[in-house]
């Protein structure tokens, strides 16, 4: 049982892997211009991932339930406590977690940097400048004084 359950943190780690490589695929993404065509692949893959690592989780849950020992890192910590290669691969698990984790948290602050800056942008297209004037575009980005 435990050869299974060490098979399972093998595919965790794989998967959180992926993850934080794609997370890695992500910000270059954000940061260049013509990123933004791949990011709804990056977003479908993620979701991919996201899915498969929730599996492998609930497999590992399983996996513990079967050995006696109760679910989550309570678990996997006493099943690692007598085996060294479960033991090692949880520790690379844990590694790999923490840095998809950072990049994970980095993606957020540049995306939601891009979002403030865009909304911004578009204050500022819409003459919302603090003064009670006419927005120079209108919601459908025309020039209202105009009739462009």
């Amino acid at each position: 049982m435990k050869d299974t359950l060490l098979a399972t943190l093998i595919d965790e780690h794989a998967a959180v892997e992926a993850f934080a490589s794609l997370l890695a695929v992500e910000q270059k993404a954000l940061t260049s211009l013509d990123g933004m065509n791949t990011l709804p692949q990056i977003v479908e893959q993620k979701t991919v991932l996201t899915q498969r690592l929730a599996g492998l989780e609930k497999a590992r849950d399983a996996q513990l339930a079967g050995l006696g020992l109760p679910a989550g890192r309570k678990g996997i910590e006493m099943a690692c406590e007598n085996d060294q290669r479960l033991a090692g691969q949880w520790e690379l698990l844990k590694g790999s977690t923490e840095r998809a984790r950072r990049a994970n948290i980095t993606v957020g602050m540049m995306i939601r940097t891009r979002m403030d800056h865009n909304r911004r942008s578009l204050s500022i297209l819409r003459g919302d400048t603090g003064n009670s004037g006419p927005s120079l575009y209108g919601p459908d980005g025309r020039l209202p004084a105009f009739g462009l």
